[in-house]
């Protein structure tokens, strides 16, 4: 795992601390407050908790659920659980020590830019309770690959962590990035961060920047990108993060692009843009929220993505990272069967709080036996070709 500071310890499963008053007490404070504001002051507070090695040791041994059912090995990566979490909430590696100890497989920071980034104008977050959804208009704000890098260096994390990259976005008013330039960007977040981060994940369709929803799929862009990963040298595994496909001319030419870098380990599933059909939320109240829906509401549309990635991918080459209204082990399990290797959540912890890692990850270990399987990775992709 290179430079990884990546411990794994047997044991059995340790009995959990009160985790499900979240929901009765604590989420109703938290949600009278501004949700950008409380999203910061908790990684304020986490951040701080991480400067206490024994505390993020001890969180880490209570939070474990140590089932060999749930283990598997994606590109070289021996991970405990198929559960992570997804990039958004720690955008600058603030709090690695305490966020891999609290029971996921995995997690990735960011997303980070190779320059720093004030993201898109306030008010850029907002809830949406009806659907258990957050709309996200962030606009990756980030400190930059520089910050980010030398904290990932500095700072011990329990489990792999991977790194988020986008491009920097320099806001609305500013004008039109080259695809050179754009490319030189990725290049020089690849080259800063790699060497401290056990995984990267090249996000090419942020839905929340003016360059980022459907950019690569015109015009040979995605060739000149992979082009200059290529001269930049990749050592680490490497995820293309991508959003569902409008047409499947558009897969194709994406699998095509990919097949030419050797370094390319897979894919991973971001939010489609703008608000998708069938919400509870009344019109009126999304009409001044710009931005994309994460949560439930996302869910089935992720789905269809994965299952037509894993049809028509390389299976003995490529992995995915699949996410999108995980909100039990259900929902894990399902992605997994429609073709996810790994799985990944990040709004549920604002609904459920951080007790649904665990509750998940036991749910989804319990998930293969009734269909006969040894373990969770036995079940990758076989609804595939019934979605």
């Amino acid at each position: 795992m290179g430079s990884a500071k990546v411990t794994w310890r047997a044991g059995s499963a340790r009995r959990l601390p009160r985790l499900d008053l979240y929901q009765p007490l604590v989420r109703p404070a938290l949600f009278r407050a501004d949700p950008e504001w409380i999203h910061d002051r908790s990684v304020r507070a986490a951040e701080v908790v991480s400067r206490s090695r024994w505390v993020c040791k001890r969180v880490d041994r209570r939070l474990l659920v140590d089932d060999p059912r749930l283990a598997t090995t994606v590109s070289g990566l021996r991970l405990r659980s198929p559960l992570g979490l997804a990039a958004g909430y720690d955008k600058n590696a603030r709090a690695t020590p305490l966020l891999s100890s609290l029971g996921f497989g995995h997690f990735e920071v960011g997303s980070v830019s190779a320059y720093p980034s004030a993201g898109n104008p306030k008010p850029r977050l907002w809830r949406i309770p009806a659907d258990e959804g957050i709309v996200v208009y962030y606009g990756v704000p980030n400190e930059g690959a520089q910050r980010v890098r030398a904290r990932l260096a500095d700072r011990p994390h329990a489990v792999p962590v991977g790194v988020n990259i986008v491009n920097t976005n320099g806001g609305p008013d500013s004008p039109e990035d080259s695809v050179d330039t754009i490319v030189e960007d990725y290049c020089r977040s690849v080259g800063l961060l790699q060497k401290d981060a056990d995984y990267l994940c090249i996000n090419l369709s942020c839905p929340n920047t003016r360059d980022g929803q459907g950019f690569f799929h015109h015009d040979g862009r995605l060739d000149r990108l992979l082009a200059g990963l290529a001269d930049v040298g990749v050592t680490k595994p490497l995820f293309l993060k991508v959003a569902p496909f409008a047409e499947g001319s558009e897969l194709e030419s994406f699998l095509a692009a990919a097949g030419g870098a050797p370094f390319v380990s897979g894919f991973s599933i971001n939010l489609p843009p703008g608000k998708p059909a069938g919400l509870r939320t009344h019109a009126a109240e999304l009409s001044d929220k710009p931005g994309a829906v994460s949560g439930p509401a996302c869910r089935d549309r992720a789905d269809r993505t994965i299952a037509a990635l894993y049809r028509a991918m390389n299976r003995d080459r490529y992995t995915i990272i699949g996410s999108g209204g995980v909100t039990s082990g259900a929902d894990a399990y399902r992605k997994i069967r429609h073709g996810a290797t790994l799985v990944q959540l990040y709004t549920t912890l604002v609904y459920q709080g951080p007790g649904a890692v665990h509750r998940i990850t036991c749910e989804l270990a319990a998930l293969a036996a009734p269909d006969g399987l040894a373990a969770v990775s036995d079940a990758v992709g076989v609804d595939a070709y019934r979605s």
